[in-house]
This record gives C-alpha cells, sequence and structure tokens, in this order.
C-alpha cells in the first residue's frame, strides 16, 4: 500500500519535474558560458544575450546566469564546445545531432553507442548536410524526406528518444517523413 497517499504522489511528480529542470538548466548554463566565451567580455553580444533571454524563459534563477556569465568571462575551470555530429539512423535516415559538451573524447562514443545499439552509425564531416538546409534560426531543415515503414519509424523514435536523453546534446534533426 506504499506510495498511494497523498504526499508520496506529490513527492514523485516534484522529483519527476525538478530532474527535466535541472537537465534544462544544465544545458542552459552550458550555452550561457559558451556564448560568453565567444563574447569575450562583452556583454551586449546578440547571441549571449539571446542565450540569457532563453534561460529567463525557462524561470532559470538570475544568480545562476550571473554564474554562468561571469564564469564565461573568467574562463573557468570547464571549456565547453559545440558539436555536430552527422549520422545515419534507420533505413538510411539522415541525422544531425547538436550540443554542447565539456569532453569531445567522452561524447563521441557514448553517441556512437546509442546509435549502433539503434541500427545507425555516425557519418562523416558533409555525409549527411546535403539533405538539410539551415534557416535564419540557425535549425536544420528537411530537403529530402525518406519515407519509413512502421518498423523503421519505431525504431527511429527509439533512437531519438534515447539521444535526447544525453546530457550534452541540444538537438536532433532528422529528413525522415512520418506518415500519419
Amino acid at each position: 500500500m506504499s506510495g498511494h497517499n497523498k504526499w508520496s504522489q506529490i513527492k514523485n511528480k516534484k522529483g519527476a519535474t525538478d530532474a527535466k529542470r535541472s537537465k534544462l538548466f544544465s544545458m542552459l548554463v552550458r550555452m550561457i558560458t559558451m556564448e560568453a566565451k565567444k563574447a569575450g567580455g562583452n556583454k551586449e553580444a546578440p547571441s549571449l544575450k539571446a542565450a540569457v533571454v532563453r534561460a529567463k524563459e525557462a524561470n532559470m534563477p538570475l544568480d545562476n546566469i550571473e554564474r554562468a556569465v561571469a564564469k564565461g568571462f573568467g574562463g573557468g575551470a570547464e571549456n565547453f564546445e559545440e558539436v555536430m555530429y552527422e549520422a545515419y539512423g534507420p533505413a538510411g535516415v539522415a541525422l544531425i545531432i547538436t550540443g554542447v559538451t565539456d569532453n569531445k573524447n567522452r561524447t563521441t562514443p557514448e553517441i556512437k553507442h546509442i546509435l549502433s545499439n539503434h541500427g545507425g552509425s555516425l557519418g562523416g564531416q558533409g555525409s549527411t548536410m546535403w539533405a538539410f538546409t539551415k534557416d535564419e534560426e540557425g535549425d536544420f531543415i528537411s530537403q529530402n524526406p525518406v519515407p519509413l515503414s512502421e518498423g523503421d519509424e519505431e525504431k527511429l523514435t527509439g533512437l531519438i528518444e534515447e539521444i535526447e536523453g544525453h546530457e550534452d546534446i541540444k538537438n536532433i534533426y532528422h529528413n525522415a517523413y512520418i506518415g500519419d
């Protein structure tokens, strides 16, 4: 009968919500730190301002934002960098995976392992870029949608969910046409 009282339900819901916010805040801190480092001390840089606005929209505490900016300007202990992986998923679907990491040597094998578990593979630089164009906001838009069977669609969905669960990954783009 444990877990049936009101406090247990609230505690479990709060724990799940806090875990999601923690992951989001970690990614936002990395983005702000990286953009502050790129800005080189200029707090008026558009990319830094955009990262701060995004953090404020996610209700991130102001002191966390200020610490992240200070860490970027001061060259803190961690050195964050943007990563982009080009990969192939089930049925030859082209994938572009972007993120922010403090250790490429850790992140790359982890992404490669996730891909191989779901029938995908890591491609070389430029191997899947042909299937996408970049819009003015920096997002990748599919140019050649690939239709998928129901089984491949399930595999792709599982792959995307597992990659999105990785703490260093920010966005995943694919060129699959998922039917209605």
